[in-house]
């Protein structure tokens, strides 16, 4: 009987134990969004290292611009309709920049006329203007036109933005990581995410070079660590809250 009571009382204790060590594991607050890292992630990595870290899906979930998007661990799969449209999207904006190009480049200056030029000579030259300003018209229409091909890429990223506002997503450009979008459930150490209102944002970062930016956005320099000067969190704010959280490279582009 002794020993009995003794192994119940032994077996007691390591429940109890084990109850404070799953407490303890539930009270650990989840890791900040921040520039030192998130879920395993550094902004320093290339793609390659992104990938093999493990904290990313290994299929591509967006690829708009030129630039290419993974899902966190555990997130939504490839939508591929709507990858297909932004596919689409990419080509006719690539051929419309070509094309604008190309007209702007063909376009020629005609020079002032020279002081004592002769009937002829101006003659000549009005009708150069006149075929100039024919042909700069005829461009320009051209270039309106084009410009219905860029202008899907507003609403492409628009989608693409919406499909990963829950769940947030990594983007990649030419020279490695460029964005890291964050989950509705992330917070900075500060904090801040996704449901707080505007005035928390500002009252978290106050002194800190906290500056609107374009499209309702806030930008913020990141802390030291984030693997180089270029890093900004952005804040997107709209009707007085924060509805999403990023950290952005600047100077860096898809293709």
């Amino acid at each position: 009987m002794a020993v009995l009571t003794m192994a119940l009382v032994v077996a007691g204790a390591a429940a109890c134990d084990g109850d404070k060590g799953g407490a303890a594991a539930a009270s650990t607050p989840p890791q900040p969004f921040g520039a030192g890292g998130y879920r395993g992630l550094q902004l320093s990595m290339t793609k390659e290292e992104a990938l093999a870290s493990g904290a990313l899906e290994s299929a591509p979930v967006s690829v708009l611009n030129g630039c290419t998007d993974y899902a966190y661990k555990g997130g939504p799969a490839p939508d591929q309709a709507r990858m297909a449209t932004e596919a689409d999207v990419h080509a006719k904006a690539d051929k419309a920049l070509a094309r604008i190009d190309e007209i702007r480049a063909k376009r020629k200056t005609i020079p002032p006329l020279a002081p004592g030029a002769s009937l002829k000579e101006m003659q000549e030259h009005s009708a150069r203007l006149q075929e100039q300003l024919q042909q700069d018209a005829a461009d320009q229409a051209e270039i309106t036109a084009l410009d219905k091909d860029l202008d899907l890429v507003g609403p492409a990223r628009k989608a693409r933005d919406e499909a990963f506002r829950a769940t947030g997503r990594v983007n990649f450009g030419t020279k490695g990581l460029r964005q890291l979008v964050a989950p509705a459930e992330a917070r900075t150490a500060e904090g801040v995410g996704a449901g707080s209102t505007e005035e928390q944002l500002k009252q978290a970062y106050a002194g800190k070079e906290l500056k609107p930016a374009e499209g309702g956005t806030y930008e913020l320099p990141a802390e030291s660590g984030s693997g180089g000067p270029d890093w900004f969190y952005e804040f997107t704010v709209a009707e007085g809250k924060v509805v999403a959280l990023a950290l952005v490279k600047h100077d860096t582009y898809c293709s």
